[in-house]
């Protein structure tokens, strides 16, 4: 199944590390942010990326195009300058990398992957957030709902936006109101290919403008999560998880 990920925002509250690179891009130990979760979805046999670009995408796209040499032995001929890989160490990854405008909202640049996605159920995930949870019970957990989106819903501080529901189906969607606490939506997203009929042009927000209306429209199931789940947005969450990747556990970390 192929995995969107939205990377093109301006990350404007991490701005001591986004002046220069986007928010995927921030480190945790030696790679981004954006590897660790590629990671957590090739841990589960998902092994096809569509990263929406926009803001520094440019990087995003030297990253992956220098990825297969830096993660790899090499030998190279000073006389020609001819390299070599002698033993590949990289992922069996495919990596599409779509420009979706630099000012485009969440629910545009899904919008403009349409054509890539075909008539096929898909994930989803935002480039700033690390779990443990299980992406196979999630998929599962879709299916059975039978319903157009699932997202996963975390209990983080209230902060965020809030949902409820009433058993698995949600009743309403607020991303990020004044104040309240309880579940809110932590990404990691199934899609039916109905989403598009809910996106009508670049301005549309995929949380406000579509989920809100896929809520009311009881096509939104919510996958509840309890374990793990923390999202980078401030320099204490930089700094929290790459104390949690120096431990001897890290908590996302499924993979060997």
């Amino acid at each position: 199944m192929k995995v969107v990920i939205l990377s093109g925002g301006f990350g404007t509250r991490l701005a001591e590390e986004t002046t220069i690179k986007p928010k995927p891009m921030v480190s945790i130990g030696e790679k981004p942010i954006l590897w660790h979760i590629m990671k957590h979805y090739s841990h589960y046999g998902h092994n096809e990326f569509l990263i929406a670009l926009g803001y520094k995408g440019e990087l995003v796209k030297q990253y992956f195009i220098d990825y297969h040499y830096m993660t790899s032995d090499i030998t190279v001929n000073l006389v020609d300058g001819r390299a070599e890989v002698i033993s590949k160490k990289g992922e069996n990854w495919q990596v599409h990398l779509i420009d979706t405008g630099m000012n485009t909202k969440t629910g545009g640049r899904l919008r403009r992957l349409k054509s890539w996605l075909g008539n096929e159920s898909f994930m989803l995930t935002y480039g700033d957030g690390v779990s443990d949870i299980n992406l196979h019970e999630l998929l599962e957990f879709h299916r059975q709902q039978n319903l157009l989106v699932t997202l996963t819903s975390v209990r983080p501080p209230a902060r965020f936006g809030n949902i409820s529901f009433k058993s698995n189906i949600v009743e309403s969607f607020m991303e990020k109101p004044q104040a309240g606490g309880g579940w809110i939506n932590g990404g990691f997203m199934v899609f039916e290919p109905g989403i598009f009929d809910f996106l009508k042009k670049d301005q549309d927000s995929l949380e406000k403008d579509a989920l809100e209306n896929v809520a009311k429209a009881k096509q939104l199931a919510a996958f509840r999560h309890k374990g793990f789940w923390q999202c980078m947005d401030t320099m204490r969450d930089v700094r929290y998880l790459n104390s949690l990747w120096e431990s001897s556990a890290p908590p996302w970390k499924l993979w060997d």
